[in-house]
């Protein structure tokens, strides 16, 4: 499948966009994964969005690119989400694949990227050069890792 492809600060969403990026994260993160947390966070005003979308125009996939000090120290990556119909289909190292060159575009080729992953998504996320830097931990019930990306050591 083609996916397009862009990257909007949170102010440049349009209500549509924001609506639809919302019910996605919702459909998955709260439906699909049995999870009551607070998604709305304060952090999504302060971040850039991801947004792919398939041919017909609708949101497939998003994640969240939080600068740095507002989750961790470093630049980080959450929110990654991919629609249950596109699972398997490469979408989601596509998308990595964008959150990456646009955080280096963006922050700096030398930036480091902090990241609490679902330990399920270890593997994923090692194929893209994160490396476990913390103990198993539970968030929201779910089981997490904490994850780091460093260019300096990833060529």
């Amino acid at each position: 499948m083609n996916i397009s492809w862009q990257i909007k600060h949170f102010q440049e969403l349009n209500t549509i966009e924001l609506y639809d990026l919302l019910a996605l994260r919702a459909e998955v993160f709260v439906v699909e994964q049995n999870c009551a947390y607070q998604d709305l966070d304060g952090k999504d005003k302060k971040s850039y969005h991801l947004i792919g979308r398939d041919g017909f125009g609708t949101i497939v996939c998003t994640a969240r690119i939080l600068p740095q000090h507002l989750s961790y120290p470093q630049v980080s990556i959450g929110r990654v989400v991919i629609h249950p119909s596109q699972r398997g289909s490469g979408i989601g190292h596509e998308l990595m694949y964008f959150v990456l060159n646009f955080i280096k575009d963006e922050f700096g080729k030398d930036e480091p990227i902090t990241i609490s992953a679902q330990k399920h998504l270890e593997k994923f996320y090692n194929y893209h050069k994160f490396i476990t830097i913390s103990e198993e931990y539970l968030e929201d019930d779910i089981p997490h890792i904490k994850m780091q990306f460093n260019p300096k050591f990833s060529s």
